[in-house]
């Protein structure tokens, strides 16, 4: 059931002072979604348009500090987890959903750099696997990402698409959205995988410079429409369309270059 009621929802990912990815996107496209968001930082970042020079990871005392802080006084109602930067955060995040009995849990898996470079070490990827896949209710990896999780080489054909999946679920994930804009199929299609079934979302691809921060948009989108009571097809549904009326718009809108207009606030349903 749809609630009526503005859900909070808390980001828990990476700073990046462009404003393009991590928690300022995240809470951009909360507000739009006319959700209320709250954010624990798990990193700090120097980026611009034409990439990253710098990130420096908070402590684990740090960020569990920020979560005990906001979850000791308020109520979330879904939580979305990007950029968790080693082993130690990873165990403090899945400490804390299962301390706090946290529902609606997104998590967009950022283990793979936009020039390929795996941003985490074995270890850390073995925690969030073994730690933290079980307890969300979404993963959304994108091809690269997945080809990482299962040690594959996958193109994205759409006959790779249930190997990927099986792939997936045998790791311990519940549900999971297979991302499709690093595919070299002709349209972006993703595949959301729950309860063993497979449904698949197809848009035209969007030409456009704008594409930072998509994951990012996407993922907290879908924490949104979760926390306002959707079902998990419902909200990959909105979300998606959310995303892609965005990115068809970005061209035509002074932005910032590489970023996503979020300005503006979806009509509520």
């Amino acid at each position: 059931m749809v609630s009526d009621h503005t859900p909070t929802v808390l980001t828990i990912a990476g700073f990046d002072p462009y404003g393009g990815a991590g928690i300022l996107i995240d809470t951009k496209t909360i507000h739009a979604l006319n959700g209320y968001a709250v954010s624990a930082t798990t990193a700090l970042t120097a980026q611009n348009s034409k990439g990253v020079s710098g990130v420096e990871a908070v402590s684990a005392k740090m960020l569990r500090l920020q979560l005990t802080t906001l979850l000791d006084d308020l109520k979330v109602d879904a939580v979305k987890i990007g950029m968790l930067a080693n082993a130690a955060l990873i165990k403090v995040v899945s400490e804390m959903i299962e301390r706090y009995q946290l529902g609606n849990v997104v998590l967009d898996p950022v283990l793979v750099s936009s020039s390929g470079q795996i941003l985490l070490e074995h270890n850390a990827i073995e925690m969030m696997v073994n730690d933290l896949f079980p307890l969300c209710t979404l993963v959304t990896p994108n091809l690269n990402e997945t080809n990482v999780l299962l040690r594959s080489e996958f193109k994205g054909t759409a006959k790779e698409v249930p190997q990927m999946a099986q792939g997936l679920l045998d790791l311990g994930v519940r549900n999971v959205l297979l991302k499709g804009g690093h595919t070299i199929e002709e349209k972006a299609v993703d595949h959301l995988v729950e309860d063993a079934s497979i449904t698949r979302f197809s848009t035209q691809r969007v030409k456009t410079t704008h594409t930072h921060g998509t994951g990012c948009f996407l993922s907290s989108a879908i924490a949104t429409c979760l926390a306002q009571g959707e079902s998990l097809t419902e909200s990959v549904k909105r979300s998606k369309e959310f995303l892609y009326t965005r990115l068809q718009q970005a061209d035509s809108l002074q932005l910032a270059y590489h970023t996503i207009d979020t300005n503006r606030k979806e009509p509520i349903f």
